[in-house]
């Protein structure tokens, strides 16, 4: 689920989903204009779920951070 394997395409991985997500991520935002966004224009997350658990994802590796309600993108 968190990599592409034989079994789950690299677009349909969390990975994959980071991507498209950070790609969104050029202006900070709330993360409900960021889930209309993203809901609206990739079909492959689905679900509200699928949606954290990419963030949380990206949280971890540090490329976003979440600051008074808004969510950066980390540049490095």
């Amino acid at each position: 689920m968190i990599l592409p394997d034989k079994n789950i395409t690299l677009s349909n991985s969390l990975i994959g989903l980071g991507s498209k997500i950070l790609i969104e991520l050029s202006t900070p935002q709330t993360v409900s204009s960021l889930w209309e966004k993203v809901y609206k224009r990739y079909l492959e997350i689905r679900t509200f779920e699928r949606f954290v658990l990419t963030l949380d994802l990206l949280y971890i590796m540090g490329l976003i951070e979440f600051e008074n309600g808004i969510i950066k993108r980390i540049m490095k």
